[in-house]
């Protein structure tokens, strides 16, 4: 049954941030008036505004947001009401000095920004639960709110803190998780560098030292680092459910941001929704975009999600900020919402004229409504209204990535055996040949129910648990097709390397094991046998010892020159391979072929630079198709289109940069196509 994320607003959400505070009181009936001509039906109001709201300890002003709130209203605008928390005011600081954050460096952080607040800090967890409170007594029977928006970007600009309450915390935090100091002795390996502990006092946080710190003791501060943010937003949303009803979320970083585990986040909000920016420096960036869009769907069990935050075109903070070429707005918003975005929102309503982010793109930009970046806004809006039957519809994909964020977390301590190796590269390098084969993917844990999937792949799980690891050997055996890439299952929840040696857990699965590390040096590349192909590779090379498994690659130089590079294994009623080089482009495409024989999954055929996702709703099923070439394609569909109001008989024509949302007539198998 397909379910609008929030049953409250029609059609699909659209609009941004909302800062009228920044601006005179007669400029609001201006915005709204402009935002009635965009299409805009929601907007995010009071985000970082609590100086504003409790003026001092204790005091509230809710005069400008009582008359803020009812204008959008008397204009048939819904509001996401924030909770002012990223950012505590003067007053906060002056009060309690002691609750600012402290870097690994000893620095404390000062006021100007945002964040630099210790999120253990007792005062700063009564303070946000009572402006939570207070906030939710007053609006929660306000027919203009729809949603609460707890915090802003959890763990960015500070996520880890060193401070003498964050070290407090993390003290009862090791013993609730360990019980005795012996389990922790034995679970951070203690006994190297004469690390032992005898006092729970004597344990500290893994600050700034003489050499590299204990890897597993800088995995449990990410983990207790992760659980302290979380538990402050869990203070919000009980502050508020005290009062209110309305969905709650607060906005992920996806793609963009792994301090926090996403996983566990998702189970805690009523709604994900996540906020993207294009990377200026990536030539295709609609790939890292697509990645964002799964993995927040993925999250969330599925479920239609909100794209809170994304620009009209550049942003203010990477080195070179490109602005976006006609049209690409567009396809940015359409591809979140193929991938199964019920909302479509942008940072921000109106260009501010003062602060840091001054020179970030708007809805309303500085150039004003006479603006081509307006124009699109405009019509952006007009396309999305004509969307609102897609709603609740889901994506359905018959191929898993995993992402683990506890894995990034320990790949990404020091002294790995190579700088060049990063689960970001990987998991890209896989994604984007199953993007341009135009292959849906989710995103899961090693440890999820993973039948439903033809195919597994494992990019860059560096660290591996024997339970997960059980489980993936079961989804072979049971008849799935599984890849694992290098520098996989090295490493348990401790960071230790296996009993048994690197990828020991999935010895079975793999039907090989694996003697040594091999990298090159830099520059160093190595070319694979494969078939009757030669492919180029690099960075890495591994001492493979086949068990059951069958060579279908073999290094021609290198270190591992003569032995297996690319292997099979079959299990059961299911195969599993292992790739223990970084084939370029072209030899990762070749190796995939026949990985897709075996799970029994085609590419799509479109031309390339074209996506296509479907949606799958109980009446109808929708095709959204994206062109981002520069020429005009033909696809072969029928249905009708919603943007353009036109029957499709057979072959769908999208114009170069041209984006089109078909109907399908239902398919009984739930394919969509």
């Amino acid at each position: 049954m397909t379910t609008p994320a929030w049953p409250h607003l029609e059609g699909i959400a659209y609009g941004g941030d909302y800062n009228p505070e920044q601006w005179p009181r007669d400029v609001w009936d201006e915005d709204v008036r402009l935002m009635r001509e965009a299409g805009v039906n929601l907007v995010s109001i009071g985000i970082f505004s609590w100086g504003l709201i409790e003026v001092r300890e204790g005091e509230f002003d809710f005069t400008w947001l009582d008359d803020v709130i009812d204008l959008l209203h008397a204009n048939g605008i819904a509001v996401d009401l924030g909770t002012p928390t990223a950012s505590p005011p003067a007053w906060f600081f002056a009060a309690y000095p002691d609750a600012r954050a402290v870097t690994k460096d000893g620095v404390a952080l000062g006021f100007g920004a945002r964040g630099m607040v210790s999120h253990s800090a007792p005062e700063y967890r009564t303070a946000i639960a009572r402006i939570a409170g207070a906030l939710a007594a007053r609006y929660a029977v306000h027919p203009a709110v729809v949603m609460w928006h707890i915090h802003n970007e959890y763990g960015v600009p500070v996520g880890e803190d060193f401070s003498a309450h964050s070290v407090r915390a993390w003290r009862l935090w090791l013993q609730d998780r360990y019980g005795t100091i012996a389990g922790l002795n034995a679970a951070w390996g203690t006994a190297f560098w004469g690390q032992h502990y005898e006092e729970w006092e004597h344990v500290g946080a893994p600050a700034a030292a003489p050499s590299t710190i204990n890897p597993a003791q800088k995995l449990d501060f990410a983990r207790f680092t992760d659980e302290q943010l979380r538990a402050c937003f869990s203070i919000e949303k009980q502050a508020i459910r005290a009062h209110a009803s309305q969905p709650v979320t607060t906005n992920f970083m996806a793609n963009q941001h792994h301090g926090v585990d996403l996983w566990a986040w998702a189970r805690e909000v009523d709604i994900v929704s996540d906020d993207h920016y294009l990377w200026a420096a990536d030539e295709e960036g609609e790939i890292g975009l697509a990645i964002a869009a799964d993995l927040s769907r993925s999250v969330g069990g599925g479920k239609p999600w909100i794209l809170m935050e994304h620009s009209t075109s550049a942003v203010n903070w990477q080195p070179r900020n490109i602005a976006k070429r006609p049209g690409e707005m567009a396809r940015n918003s359409l591809s979140h919402f193929g991938r199964g975005a019920d909302g479509i929102l942008f940072f921000q309503w109106r260009a501010g004229r003062s602060g840091a982010e001054k020179f970030h793109s708007a809805m309303l930009p500085h150039a004003g409504a006479d603006s081509r970046v307006f124009r699109e806004v405009v019509d952006l809006g007009a396309k999305l209204s004509r969307l609102g039957e897609v709603r609740g519809s889901r994506v359905n994909a018959d191929v898993a990535v995993l992402w683990d964020f506890e894995s990034f977390w320990a790949q990404d301590l020091e002294w790995r055996p190579s700088e060049d190796v990063g689960h970001d590269e990987r998991i890209r390098a896989f994604y984007e040949r199953l993007w341009r084969d135009d292959i849906t993917v989710d995103f899961a844990l090693p440890g999820h129910d993973l039948s439903r999937y033809k195919l597994v792949i494992a990019p860059a799980q560096y660290l591996l648990t024997q339970a997960d690891a059980a489980n993936l050997t079961a989804y072979v055996r049971g008849g799935g097709t599984l890849v694992v890439s290098f520098f996989s299952a090295v490493v348990d929840e401790n960071d230790a390397v296996h009993p048994g040696g690197f990828a020991a857990p999935l010895a079975e699965a793999l039907g090989l094991r694996i003697e040594e590390h091999l990298p090159l040096r830099e520059g160093g590349t190595a070319e694979v046998a494969f078939g009757d192909a030669r492919l180029s590779a690099d960075v890495w090379q591994e001492d493979l010892v086949l068990t059951t498994a069958e060579a279908r690659g073999t290094y021609l130089a290198g270190p591992a020159e003569g032995q297996a590079a690319i292997t099979r294994n079959r299990l059961g009623e299911g195969t599993a391979w292992y790739i223990s080089t970084r084939p370029d482009a072209a030899g990762l495409q070749a190796v995939m072929a026949e990985i897709y024989a075996d799970a029994g999954i085609a590419p799509a055929g479109t031309p390339t630079g074209v996506e296509t996702i479907v949606r799958h709703g109980d009446d109808a099923d929708y095709l959204v198709a994206i062109n981002h070439g520069t020429e005009a394609v033909s696809l072969d569909t029928s249905g009708f289109d919603l943007l353009t109001q036109e029957e499709i008989r057979g072959t769908l024509v999208l114009a170069g940069g041209d984006v089109a949302v078909v109907r399908l007539p239902h398919a009984a198998d739930g394919s969509g196509r």
